[in-house]
């Protein structure tokens, strides 16, 4: 007997799949990332490889059973580039000499992505080097807790890690260039004498540096400041491609031992040291300016992990105690007072208050909140003091799910950038073709020196960094500005995706409407009394979820009618429900379930049509099988759904309503909030089939719904929108998430992609002409040196500078 694999009984096998965020050092241009994408996309069990330069982060999907992340490190510094470690100090309880130190130290070391880890005994504190993606803090807290000690974080290390390392970059760059600017600052000095003395008559002021101090000058900017460019041009070299420092330290070493050669022979009448030192001197001036920009592209995320709370006052044994927010669990009772901030999500459970939650949703009006109602944190009691239960504690609260999507989004690549990858990956190559060929040319036509010069130019003038800049800062922006508006992005290629669509398919219940329908009519039309009528669909409804239902069985909770078992429920989604009461059988539903069970309900035709012209849902109620009355429910419509259909349509977009409901309760719906076409009646299962019937007419299709029925239909579409207070399934399938409960965040989200695409558009067509212009017009000697120097400076630093201008991006709500 032979045992078959799943493969041969025709299963699909998948494999395991895991996700990975390395923070990566080093890259200095488009060409980093491109090849470090390339790298690790050759490794086995790589399925996909993302490389952000602006960010300077990859995501790796990989299957943990082919590759390791200690490879996929490897592979990275084989390539040339390093890993960015991240810091955490934590208070340790419990040690008592110099052997739990070294227990303490021994067992975090033996957590795996752990790079170091220090213990001291006198400040009871351990500073852990590791690296995040690999392992975690809570990690590190339980592997000191096995060793039999116990710790909590001192420090928040997330945001203050980030600003260091960006702090300590910034400094870096400062250094080295007012190192350069003070050595430099001579030969500018003499190259303004030797101007002066060949363009102004009559001016005797001369400046010379002798020739053995320009070579003491020039070569500790060449080797000393300069020596980053030189690093990282040996470890791209090593990974089998060029980049910017490649460009950089050719064309200022071609001039600098030009120079050198020329001091040692003799021959001082051509040096071109000014040349050298000046370039990199501006070059290390638009690094310091690059720096100071990308660090301000991810200001959301610092404003984000910003506002969370610092410590909860938590109840324990009946007393008030406050704790770091690390220290909350699931379940604890925490109490509130006016103006604190909420620490983590949960459940009100005495008390109420209003809540500005503003932060999270961008609406401004603070909200209500009673017993039974959910509380976010980070948002901000505004009055009155009340206690709730922690429900999310840590990184499944909503703001932390907010940030790791914004990280994940900021990390994507989106579609427009492919172009420039291709174009980066193969730029330096044909940029140092180019030089040799300049070279060569003018060494015929005009001899040696030009030749230099004109070579030299040519290699500092070229700048892939722009090209590699234009895209992702603008994303990173761009999805930052939506999470400060309550636009939850989940990646760049739907942000850019976003300001195509033509379309825009309207679910009706919770989207246009607030979802809370009322009963407004009861219409008895047989044996049963008006109250009886409530009484029997209410103890029908009991077992609902649909908002019909739970509108029927609010009514009669409002009436105080006690109500009935019922021995047997079923729904049946798009119809109604079927219910047995006493050995009697209950149909409440539209017109459809009662032709599907054969009752006769003529006697209802008319009041029926009289009521959905109103815009009123109606269910009919039957009991064994004799049509016993009507129940009418309205659902108001939100208030701002008028105004975003107003300002869909001025922005050429249809609007389309998608809903389940008869057709003239639809179309009265339609009417009260602009929408011209409607598709109703359509059943939970065919809405996915109607926005794929949609695409097969052209039409690029976003779909707006908050409901468990929405989810195929939201993952059919072009793009999803869910919204945020309809139901995790829903936000989950959605490529946006708008956190305020209303149609103008759709508004804003076609507008935030067109402002994004609009500057993407601006930096990638400015990154390509400053190159396909700058680098011929250096080619033939008409762009010295040292301006070829500057201009390469300044432009990625113009890319970043405009990508910046998007933060100024507004909402259209009023």
């Amino acid at each position: 007997m032979t045992t078959q694999t799943a493969e041969q009984q025709g299963r699909k096998v998948e494999s395991p799949e895991e996700r990975v965020t390395l923070g990566i050092t080093g890259m200095t241009c488009a060409a980093c990332a491109t090849r470090i994408e390339k790298k690790l996309s050759k490794m086995k069990g790589v399925k996909q490889a993302g490389v952000n330069l602006a960010s300077e982060k990859a995501i790796v999907v990989f299957d943990p059973q082919q590759v390791s992340v200690d490879q996929l490190i490897e592979q990275v510094q084989k390539t040339g580039y390093g890993i960015r470690n991240e810091k955490v100090i934590f208070a340790i309880h419990g040690m008592t000499c110099a052997a739990c130190v070294n227990r303490v130290e021994r067992s975090l070391k033996k957590v795996d992505g752990v790079v170091q880890a220090v213990v001291n005994l006198a400040n009871e504190k351990a500073t852990v080097e590791y690296i995040p993606g690999i392992t975690d803090v809570d990690q590190l807290i339980r592997a000191v807790r096995k060793a039999g000690y116990d710790a909590r974080v001192a420090q928040e290390p997330d945001t203050e890690a980030e600003n260091e390392a960006q702090q300590k970059a910034y400094r870096e760059w400062k250094r080295l260039f007012l190192v350069s600017v003070l050595l430099s600052a001579p030969f500018l000095l003499q190259m303004l004498s030797d101007f002066m003395l060949s363009y102004t008559p009559g001016v005797a002021f001369h400046f010379m540096i002798p020739p053995y101090l320009q070579l003491v000058f020039a070569s500790v900017v060449q080797f000393y400041a300069g020596w980053r460019f030189y690093k990282g041009a040996f470890h791209a070299l090593r990974g089998g491609s060029a980049n910017m420092d490649v460009l950089v330290s050719m064309g200022t070493s071609a001039a600098y031992l030009y120079s050198f050669v020329s001091v040692l022979m003799g021959n001082w009448t051509h040096l071109y040291f000014e040349s050298s030192a000046v370039v990199i001197t501006l070059i290390l001036l638009g690094k310091l300016l690059e720096a100071r920009a990308k660090g301000q592209t991810s200001h959301a995320i610092k404003t984000l992990m910003g506002l969370q709370a610092k410590t909860a006052r938590v109840i324990r044994e009946g007393q008030e105690v406050d704790i770091p927010i690390e220290d909350v669990q699931v379940g604890d009772i925490i109490f509130v007072r006016a103006g604190e901030k909420i620490p983590v999500d949960g459940i009100v459970l005495e008390g109420s208050s209003t809540v500005d939650e503003s932060m999270l949703t961008g609406e401004s009006m603070p909200v209500a909140k009673h017993v039974g109602d959910t509380v976010i944190g980070a948002t901000i009691n505004k009055h009155g003091s009340f206690k709730f239960r922690a429900t999310k504690v840590g990184k499944d609260t909503v703001l932390a799910q907010i940030i790791k999507r914004v990280e994940e989004a900021q990390g994507s690549k989106a579609p427009i950038q492919r172009l420039a990858d291709v174009i980066s990956g193969v730029f330096v190559p044909i940029v140092i073709g180019i030089a040799c060929l300049t070279f060569a040319i003018t060494y015929v036509v005009s001899g040696f020196t030009p030749a230099l010069i004109h070579a030299v130019a040519v290699l500092v003038i070229a700048c892939p960094c722009a090209l590699g800049l234009a895209t992702p800062t603008a994303v990173m922006v761009g999805t930052g500005k939506g999470a400060e508006n309550g636009i939850l992005i989940k990646s760049a290629e739907h942000l850019e995706n976003a300001y195509r669509i033509t379309t825009v398919v309207l679910d009706k219940t919770g989207t246009i409407t607030k979802g809370e329908p009322e009963v407004t009519d009861i219409v008895p039309l047989g044996n049963y009394t008006l109250t009886d009528l409530l009484r029997v669909a209410a103890t029908a409804e009991k077992g609902s979820e649909h908002p019909v239902g739970v509108a029927i069985v609010n009514k009669a909770r409002e009436k105080g009618l006690s109500l009935k078992n019922v021995s047997r429920f079923q729904a049946i989604p798009g119809h109604g429900i079927e219910a047995e009461i006493e050995g009697k059988q209950l149909l409440i539903g539209n017109m459809k379930l009662m032709q599907a069970y054969h009752v006769e309900s003529k006697p209802a035709i008319k009041q029926m049509e009289q009521l959905e012209a109103q815009g009123k849902t109606v269910v009919l109620i039957t009991v064994d099988k004799h049509l016993e009355g009507i129940i009418a429910v309205a659902d108001t419509v939100k208030e701002t759904s008028a105004e975003a259909v107003r300002r869909l349509r001025n922005l050429n977009i249809e609007v389309i309503m998608l809903t389940g409901d008869n057709r003239r309760t639809a179309k009265a719906i339609g009417e009260k909030v602009g929408v011209k076409r409607v598709l109703a009646e359509v059943l939970p299962e065919e809405k996915a089939a109607q926005v794929e019937k949609l695409k097969r007419e052209g039409k690029v299709v976003a779909m707006v719904g908050d409901g468990i029925n929405d989810a195929p239909a939201l993952v059919a579409a072009d793009i999803g929108i869910a919204i945020g207070t309809g139901t995790d399934v829903a936000m989950e399938a959605a490529d946006i998430t708008l956190m305020r409960g209303d149609l103008l965040g759709v508004v804003d989200s076609i507008l935030l992609s067109k402002a994004t695409m609009r500057k993407i558009r601006q930096n990638l067509f400015w990154a390509f002409a400053y190159n396909v212009v700058l680098i011929p017009i250096a080619a033939i000697g008409l762009l010295n040196p040292i301006l070829a120097g500057a201009a390469m400076a300044f432009s990625s630093v113009s890319v970043v500078s405009n990508t910046l201008l998007l933060r100024g991006w507004k909402p259209a709500r009023g």
